[in-house]
């Protein structure tokens, strides 16, 4: 792909992303490795459901710019890590999309061996510590799961996805955010069924014959259903105390709504 068509697909991303919600206002940033010495990314402080092809900024591998009249994200710190770790990454999406980061938020991880598509595409979602958005200590703390994971939760952040080409990364944000949306949906219907170990181990099969890494695969790998994905462990929730309420007055509030409702 040319240049100017990684361009033009950063902003189709971002038109994509901003109409989906996962971004609000100038949120976001994602990036394409072109070389092995250039990358391009998206420009700080702009809405991405509005940048133009000239907006993108052409940077090297040690955040330099080398192209552009703008500036890059000031998240590219993580962009660069990802692809130092990972040589065979050409894309990182990194969003706020409302499900997802409801999930990093609260720290609370993702279970293993509901949805067939997210362990086939996705495997394991970790959770990462908070650190200071911007900052190299993101990277950092990214670092240690890159080898072994291409999503993540970035707790009170957000999420990022990986992949070989810039739809792969994006396509990996929309799995990433649909169960983490379905996941809040079945605590309405008294939560959610799992699908057994054979049914993974099927599953990592068909992911072994389509080439798609996953650490699972590797021997005495541990399949459990029941041990939750890698990440920080979610804070106790905080305990809210009864408040005394008298009868009569739990009485005037209902005559109060009753009589706005013209009943009484």
């Amino acid at each position: 792909m040319m240049e100017w068509q990684i361009k033009e697909l950063l902003c189709e991303i971002g038109r994509r992303v901003w109409m989906k919600g996962f971004v609000a206002a100038n949120e976001g940033n994602f990036s394409c490795r072109i070389s092995d010495d250039v990358v391009i990314a998206t420009p700080t402080l702009m809405s991405k459901g509005f940048m133009k092809p000239e907006d993108m900024v052409v940077i090297d591998m040690s955040g330099r710019k080398i192209g552009g009249t703008r500036q890059a994200t000031s998240e590219v710190r993580i962009h660069l890590e990802i692809y130092r770790q990972r040589p065979d990454i050409r894309a990182v999406v990194h969003v706020h999309p409302p499900f997802s980061t409801a999930f990093a938020v609260a720290k609370r991880p993702l279970p293993r061996c509901v949805l067939p598509e997210v362990e086939l595409f996705l495997g394991e979602i970790p959770i990462v510590e908070y650190a200071t958005p911007g900052t190299q200590e993101v990277a950092d703390l990214v670092k240690p799961f890159l080898k072994d994971f291409t999503a993540f939760l970035l707790a009170n952040h957000g999420a990022i996805t990986i992949g070989k080409d810039l739809e792969e990364a994006y396509f990996k944000m929309e799995i990433v955010e649909e169960y983490c949306r379905l996941l809040l949906y079945t605590r309405l219907l008294d939560g959610y069924s799992q699908i057994s170990e054979q049914d993974v181990s099927e599953l990592l099969e068909i992911k072994k014959r389509l080439g798609i890494p996953d650490r699972r695969l590797k021997p005495g790998a541990d399949l459990s259903c029941s041990i939750p994905m890698p990440g920080p462990a979610a804070p106790e929730p905080a305990r809210s105390e009864a408040i005394p309420v008298e009868r009569s007055q739990i009485e005037s509030i209902v005559r109060e709504v009753l009589k706005k409702q013209g009943i009484l």
